[in-house]
């Protein structure tokens, strides 16, 4: 055994600098668990100057992360770079043919090119570990790759990005809407200038990608995740779930059906009494249905320099024990190709919400429409006048809100149902629709 193990770090910035702290905090307890000291000796970023709050003295400084990833002294490579393509493709990519081990919490990049790195890893005998990728400082892909492989696994889902979560809780907690909700969180540092990649689903869909190949074996495929992120919820629909008895929350849902596989990312009405309708702020959460485990539900903190750093860690203490596993538990030319899971009825149903025009015939013509499309309803409820539409503000009077709660129907019926109802002018904003998961 080498009498310690020298990591190449490329990317100090909220992660990468919690990274440092650690190792710095805890050197002796990790040397004791890992078997021999853990050191950084060279670290890689944009700007060498840059002020940053970690001591960066005694650490060799090498500008290019490509140089990085073939240090003759470093025997792990961890990109904190982040990003899909470019330099941290790239880099990672030189340090597997280097024969170096990679540590990497770059979700994106795996949800795009995951199995192909995989197989990279395992063609140079070294380890691509990436726990901080999904869920921060939750322990789901060991638990997956490792704690459960005595399971076939049906559905894996939950609450996996910080940023969503905490702005629908304080939407709930204050009345306040999405925009000004939005506004606190960037102030926060909770979210970023651009809050696209967050607000929109994304970063979910990403994570989604890389727990859906952990859990069924098969290779990612990002761009079969449905993603729909939480930009349109009102204080409107907020008030309603709860009438309603449920939450709203942002899910990321991966399903093993009959006839393939479903990856769903969307905002979703939740019972208020599961555990998951309670997980608040910024916290992520992430459950997972097995045939012989039962459901197992993980709650933690999902992002942050800290719980990051903690997941990248021990990725990097597996390494030092002398463990090198399959990236995605079985190898990589055993990943089955991913099969798309055909339309089938969703089971919870679907909440409507329409803001509907004040006209003799309006209510026959929507119960018509919907009828059209087979979808019944279990119920249906006429709110106050006074209500949030969407870029039009509060304001009392004019169309009627109307809530309406499906039965268990398709997705395709219900887009459909409202296009014609939308094209008969009866309303006068776009309709809402949230799924219901019974859960």
């Amino acid at each position: 055994m080498a009498d310690r193990l020298k990591l190449g770090l490329a990317g100090i910035g909220t992660v990468g600098g919690g990274l440092l702290r650690l190792i710095e905090a805890h050197a002796g307890a990790l040397s004791e668990r890992a078997g021999q000291p853990i050191e950084v000796v060279a670290v890689s970023a944009r700007n060498k100057r840059k002020k940053r709050d970690v001591d960066l003295s005694g650490l060799r400084f090498v500008q290019d992360p490509i140089k990085l990833a073939t240090d003759p002294e470093i025997d792990v490579f961890v990109e904190l770079i982040g990003g899909e393509e470019g330099i941290a493709k790239e880099a990672v990519e030189t340090a597997l043919r280097a024969g170096k081990h990679v540590v990497t919490a770059n979700k994106a990049l795996l949800a795009h090119h995951g199995p192909n790195l995989a197989a990279l890893a395992e063609k140079h005998g070294v380890a691509l570990n990436f726990e901080g990728a999904v869920a921060g400082g939750i322990p789901v892909v060991k638990v997956i790759r490792e704690g459960l492989q005595g399971n076939d696994i049906a559905r894996v889902y939950g609450i996996l990005n910080g940023t969503c979560n905490y702005i629908l809780t304080l939407m709930e907690r204050e009345g306040r809407s999405f925009a000004d909700v939005l506004k606190e969180a960037q102030e926060q540092g909770y979210a970023e200038a651009d809050p696209t990649f967050d607000v929109g689903g994304f970063d979910t869909a990403h994570k989604l990608a890389l727990l859906t190949s952990l859990a069924f074996g098969t290779r990612t495929k990002f761009d079969a995740v449905y993603v729909e992120g939480i930009e349109s919820i009102t204080p409107a629909d907020i008030e309603a779930a709860d009438d309603l008895g449920y939450r709203i929350k942002l899910l990321g849902v991966a399903l093993r059906t009959d006839s393939g596989i479903e990856q769903r990312v969307h905002p979703t009405m939740v019972p208020k009494d599961t555990a998951i309708a309670n997980v608040d702020g910024v916290s992520n959460c992430v459950a997972i249905d097995g045939d012989f485990v039962g459901d197992v539900m993980l709650i933690g903190p999902g992002a942050g320099g800290g719980p990051t750093a903690s997941a990248v860690m021990s990725d990097i203490i597996d390494i030092a024990r002398g463990q090198v596993l399959p990236p995605f538990g079985i190898k990589a030319k055993n990943l089955r190709a991913y099969r798309k899971a055909q339309m089938r009825a969703h089971e919870g149903g679907y909440y409507i919400r329409l803001s509907v025009h004040d006209r003799t015939g309006a209510f026959a013509a929507i119960a018509q429409r919907m009828a059209a499309q087979g979808i019944s309803l279990e119920s249906i409820v006429q709110r106050r006048p006074q209500t949030e539409l969407p870029g039009q503000g509060t304001r009392g009077g004019g169309p009627a809100g109307v809530v309406m709660v499906t039965h268990e129907t398709t997705e395709a019926a219900v887009r459909k149902a409202l296009v014609a109802i939308e094209r008969d002018g009866h309303v006068d904003a776009k309709p809402q629709m949230i799924r219901i998961e019974k859960l």
